[in-house]
């Protein structure tokens, strides 16, 4: 039998759900319920449609047997292991995701490796076609969290915990694998850790060298590596371990079938002893020095090691297979993209190089919650995956389209990931910069080019308005390639222009951000507001239509004519009241005509950091110089904060979605309502703030009395509360500089 070599095997696509269980005080925190993943089994079939070869799913402790092995209750797993046999995927089944077990044993426990392994046994004879197990996910990590840091139960902080916490979880590795193999003997063993490096000053070379021999520990430990000679064997017995129980290792190794490395940009660290450099929140120390801990892609000229080059260490220490086990980032959703492709490609090299890699997991498939404060508080914070969740249904995302084409061994061309990621970026340094080479010198860090010239770019309109100005500052920020153009360098209104630029600079897509935005003086120019926010999209959509380019463009709240009094969706008839309305109703329907594929955004009272004009900004101006302000309070809107729009916009834009959106922060009031809102944040005056019925302000153009957005579609934006909040923090370094701000503020 040809038996194939790394550089002749094909590289499998895995997935995963994050799945963590973990346990904070008396309370457990469950990924599961959270992403909804518990009860949608139809999940396991959009998984499928990607391509994946293998899943790491979990059957958790805590979730099947809480409250023990007699009372268990395996309805779930066997619904859903039964499911991934009949699709062909194959389970890499995980025992324990970063948990302690359940509440009548704890990583403290001498017992917690038996009381696993009788558990681990009942999976294995339930479930004996299941072939891969990853018993204790990170080890390492979870010790670390759990018994160095405090974060997780048991909320330890000393070294003697944490290395105990740790031996237990490996010795429920060997001990479950034992169990298993018992009844499945062929069954394998995919071992996970979070393998991320540390890098120094050179006065801290000894605690970077120390953190980089701990980081083996779990494998060391089940390949039997860890002997007498090993450089941390005294450091463990001079806490107090047995040399019995490092021994026992010896006597039972159980080295894994797959090292599986878990790896995250924040997980490489750089150590300072320069602490005036770094905020205090990274202020820590050993017993010899006091140093700064902070992300090494934050500080390092040369940037992090990545995933490639912890992939070749691994083998080149072990010579065992490898897979890429969690491959996420928490970002935009370029950045995903980016990501995504340098892991999948480092790890296409390093097969063609020799060295044994299997596959490379897209993790967190349904996004994560809370991984910012690392599981300790439920704040709702969500970071989408390949899926994203503020839908009806999980949406598919540009990472899906990604994962369907390498899993066909298709080339994957999306524009955005012909820029570096953030993370290869010189915008990426936080602090001044050093090198991770306290022995060398440093190389320089990678500065590239963001504006157009050697990558197809964004095509930008309306180059003087806010919104345009928003997107061209926001693209910079994400690394997308864009061009902001001027109605000279490109008139939308004029089919020869249009065309022109097109051809010029071979756009992938174009965002039409102009338009005429004055409503009331709209109603003496009807012709110019028609011409700049119907015919002009509509010429720019037919272009867009000819050269294959994709076109966002943007319409109005004031379509609706303010009847309903439950939020308008998508699907809401139009019927608008004055003639700006009617200029963005009939674009719409002349956009969608021309191009069914083109994003139509909706949207309503903009308010944002980057402009004076708006309706936000300009009530603070006047409460701060002590003045009186008037504001409609029977007009009930969905104020968008700006930045919270082109974000999410760009996300859908490169996803690939089309036809209507509502975007806009949830969160309905009136105009009279959200000027005290933002008065009272800021510490102004509420008092000084007059409210007035629309009509008194005799303005030319009919407003809906009510027409405020909901989606049918997802909820992408945040609360307007939430909006708010940031604009606050955004804006108040201006405030506090203004001259009256200190005079009328509370």
């Amino acid at each position: 039998m040809l038996i194939p070599t790394p550089s002749s095997r094909k590289l499998e696509l895995w997935g995963g759900v994050e799945c963590t269980v973990n346990r904070v005080g008396d309370q457990y925190f469950d990924q599961l319920e959270r992403n909804g993943h518990a009860y949608r089994a139809g999940d396991l079939d959009l998984f499928a449609a990607l391509g994946i070869r293998a899943m790491r799913y979990p059957v958790l402790w805590e979730r099947i047997a809480p409250e023990g092995l007699k009372r268990a209750d395996w309805s779930w797993a066997d619904e859903r292991l039964n499911r991934l046999r009949e699709l062909g995927i194959r389970p890499v089944i995980g025992l324990v995701h970063h948990g302690s077990g359940p509440r009548y044993t704890s990583l403290i426990d001498r017992a917690f490796p038996n009381k696993l392994a009788l558990f681990a046994r009942a999976v294995a004879e339930r479930y004996p076609w299941v072939d891969a197990y990853t018993p204790v996910n990170e080890p390492l990590t979870t010790a670390r969290f759990s018994a160095l840091y405090g974060h997780w139960h048991p909320h330890s902080r000393d070294s003697k915990t944490f290395i105990r916490v740790l031996l237990t979880q490996i010795r429920a590795v060997v001990t479950v694998m034992h169990a298993i193999r018992e009844i499945n003997p062929d069954a394998q063993l995919i071992q996970t850790e979070d393998l991320g490096k540390t890098f120094s000053t050179r006065q801290l070379v000894y605690q970077a060298e120390f953190e980089n021999e701990r980081r083996w520990l779990t494998h060391d430990l089940l390949t039997g590596r860890l002997t007498r000679e090993h450089p941390l064997w005294e450091y463990l017995t001079a806490l107090g371990i047995n040399e019995d129980e490092l021994t026992w290792f010896l006597d039972h190794t159980c080295p894994p079938d797959i090292i599986g490395i878990n790896h995250y940009l924040t997980s490489e660290r750089f150590l300072d002893e320069r602490l005036h450099r770094y905020p205090v929140s990274s202020h820590g120390g050993n017993e010899r020095h006091a140093y700064a801990d902070v992300e090494a892609v934050r500080v390092c000229a040369e940037g992090v090691a990545g995933p490639k080059a912890l992939m070749k260490e691994t083998w080149e220490r072990y010579q065992l297979p490898l897979a890429i086990t969690e491959a996420h980032l928490g970002c935009t959703r370029e950045e995903q993209l980016r990501w995504f492709k340098e892991v999948w490609d480092g790890a296409k090299d390093l097969q063609r190089e020799g060295v044994d890699v299997r596959a490379v997991t897209a993790w967190a498939l349904l996004g994560a919650y809370d991984w910012h404060n690392l599981l300790t508080r439920d704040e709702g914070r969500y970071e989408p995956g390949v899926f994203d969740l503020r839908a009806p249904s999980p949406r598919p995302t540009a990472l899906a389209t990604m994962l369907r084409d390498v899993a066909a061994g298709r080339e994957h061309n999306h524009a955005v990931v012909s820029t570096p990621g953030w993370w290869r970026r010189l915008d990426r340094l936080s602090y001044p910069a050093v090198t991770r080479r306290p022995h060398g010198v440093a190389a320089s860090a990678q500065s590239v080019n963001i504006t157009g010239e050697t990558t197809r770019p964004l095509l930008i309109t309306g180059a003087t308005g806010t919104l345009g100005g928003a997107f061209a500052r926001v693209c910079k920020v994400r690394g997308l390639a864009y061009r902001l153009l001027t109605r000279n360098e490109m008139d939308i209104a004029d089919a020869v222009s249009v065309e022109k630029a097109l051809a010029a600079y071979e756009p992938w897509a174009v965002i039409n951000a102009a338009g005429y935005v004055r409503v009331d003086q709209a109603e003496r120019e009807a012709d110019r507001c028609r011409r700049e926010n119907t015919i002009g999209a509509a010429l720019l959509a037919a272009a867009c239509a000819r050269s294959g380019t994709r076109l966002m463009t943007f319409s109005s709240d004031l379509v609706f004519d303010g009847k309903s009094r439950e939020p308008y969706r998508e699907s809401a008839d139009v019927s608008p009241q004055n003639v700006y309305g009617h200029s963005k109703a009939d674009a719409e329907r002349r956009v969608l005509d021309k191009l069914p594929s083109a994003l139509v955004i909706r949207t309503s009272a903009f308010f944002g950091p980057w402009d004076e004009h708006n309706f936000v900004t300009l009530a603070l101006r006047t409460l701060a110089n002590g003045k009186r302000f008037s504001a409609a309070d029977d007009s009930v809107v969905s104020p968008t904060y700006i930045p919270d729009l082109v974000h999410a916009s760009l996300d859908l834009l490169i996803d690939g979605e089309g036809s209507i959106w509502h975007l806009a922060n949830s969160g309905a009031t009136t105009w009279f309502d959200l000027a005290r809102r933002a008065a009272q944040l800021s510490g102004l005056d509420p008092g000084l703030i007059d409210a007035r019925p629309m009509v008194s302000f005799n303005l030319p153009a009919r407003r809906p009395s009510y027409s405020v957005l909901e989606s049918e579609r997802g909820t992408l934006l945040p609360s307007l509360d939430d909006a708010l909040s940031i604009y606050m923090n955004q804006c108040e370094m201006r405030w506090r500089e203004h001259p009256a701000f200190a005079r009328h503020r509370h």
